[in-house]
């Protein structure tokens, strides 16, 4: 599938991390999202029900970042999936979670993690947290 929407430069302040003082005072994450969908449908009938509204993915990332802290920055680039592929028309996604003030000892340009997951791991993964 080559058609896709991608929104960049998403900044969320949240409190992910290992370290205390991550999880007090919190830093800003800023995400970048592709996802990989049929775009024919919504442009030969201009109707935005047949796509996935930018807008409501944003917020729906948005959310998703901003919530419940967690320690590594892949387990919220694989929440970011979840919630991409949530969207009926989504098959595939890559997230970038961009961790620009990380606490890394030497000077850096910033720190991130890409995943690419598709719509057969979000039911795989969904099917292994029924058995848990």
């Amino acid at each position: 599938m080559t058609d896709s929407i991608t929104l960049t430069g998403l900044a969320v302040r949240a409190n992910h991390g290992v370290f205390d003082f991550e999880r007090e005072q919190g830093q800003t994450f800023v995400i970048d999202v592709t996802v990989w969908l049929d775009l024919g449908p919504a442009a030969s009938g201009d109707a935005l029900a047949e796509t996935v509204h930018y807008g409501e993915l944003a917020e729906a990332v948005h959310a998703a970042v901003a919530s419940d802290p967690v320690d590594l920055i892949e387990t919220v680039a694989e929440r970011v999936a979840r919630v991409a592929l949530s969207f009926a028309a989504v098959k595939r996604v890559r997230a970038t979670v961009h961790k620009p003030d990380a606490p890394i000892p030497v000077p850096f340009g910033d720190v991130a993690v890409t995943i690419e997951r598709d719509r057969a791991w979000a039911q795989l993964a969904d099917e292994g947290e029924a058995r848990a």
